[in-house]
């Protein structure tokens, strides 16, 4: 297999074009909606969209998202062979609220996704079982030895991070020098650096000797190998309008690896995944759109699966009307 994404996946509910949020007691309206996937289902999908063998190992449970994750990478050619089947709950849920180029989350964890670390011996399972040219997770805390692991059995490694994650500054930075290339966006890397701009952030990120693909939005991405050289990269960024930012940097790496695997230049492949962040960004949902908006006509659902759902939205959102 040529690439594999791992970690946990969500079931999004997109809200588009927000002027603000409600006030306690009172609704506002959006004219724009879509129900969509997202986690680590969004880098196996662009992955497997730039024409190379692409799974995802995650963990599949008895709740909507994780059906619809299934169905969404039946119809996108993504392989689910490496991920898990469990009887419980495991797919997040969240809300994206989508106002003028930026974007807030409120999600719903079941309490398995809290028990995500105890996934670290199964993932090394699949890289032995798999052996993928590729991995793509993000970093975190238990991630070690699976990217020892994944070294010592040739398998490259792709490495994000998340806005927030400086609070795990340490984990974050020894899994980084465990990578082949690092991919963070501007934002991402200022926070974790803790450096002032993004010039003074990718000169000390450049001392982890990893290769840096740092995604700076419609000004493309910015590449600094360990040797100082820094070079900027504006191909295949393309001016569309502005949607939604969810699975951007995730639809740039899986697009990137795509690219290399077919032999493409680092240069090359970070122009692959300007032009694949540009179509997520102009599209609502990590993955875009995979059911009309509200409709689930579609999706076999036992019906306590979709009120356990539907609660547990509801729940995450303050409470019912």
């Amino acid at each position: 297999m040529d690439m594999i994404s791992f970690g946990s996946v969500f079931l999004e509910l997109v809200f588009g074009r927000l002027d603000r949020l409600p006030r306690p007691g009172e609704e506002v309206f959006s004219d724009e909606f879509a129900i969509s996937c997202g986690g680590a289902v969004t880098s196996a999908t662009a992955a497997a969209a730039g024409g190379v063998s692409a799974g995802l190992c995650t963990l599949l449970g008895d709740d909507m998202g994780s059906q619809v994750v299934a169905d969404h990478c039946a119809a996108a050619g993504v392989d689910i062979s490496p991920s898990a089947r469990v009887g419980e709950p495991t797919a997040g849920i969240t809300v994206v609220l989508n106002f003028d180029r930026d974007r807030g989350f409120v999600t719903h964890l079941p309490s398995r996704a809290f028990r995500a670390p105890q996934e670290a011996d199964r993932w090394r399972q699949v890289l032995r079982e798999y052996r993928p040219a590729w991995c793509y997770l993000h970093a975190g805390r238990g991630r070690l030895a699976f990217l020892r692991e994944a070294r010592e059995l040739g398998c490259k490694i792709m490495l994000d991070t998340s806005f927030g994650d400086a609070r795990n500054r340490a984990s974050v930075l020894e899994c980084v020098r465990m990578a082949d290339i690092f991919v963070p966006n501007a934002d991402e890397l200022v926070s974790l650096t803790g450096a002032g701009d993004i010039g003074r952030a990718i000169a000390a990120a450049r001392g982890m000797g990893t290769q840096l693909v740092v995604t700076c939005g419609e000004a493309g991405a910015v590449l600094a190998g360990p040797d100082g050289e820094v070079t900027e990269i504006g191909d295949g960024v393309a001016q569309v309008p502005v949607r939604d930012l969810t699975g951007a940097g995730d639809s740039f790496a899986g697009a990137m690896i795509a690219a290399l695997v077919r032999g493409a230049s680092v240069a090359q492949a970070a122009a692959a995944g300007n032009a694949a962040g540009s179509q997520a960004v102009a599209r609502l949902g990590a993955v875009g759109e995979v059911a009309g908006a509200g409709s689930l006509a579609g999706w076999p659902l036992r019906p306590n699966v979709v009120q356990t759902a539907a609660a547990r939205a509801m729940n995450a959102m303050g409470q019912g009307r």
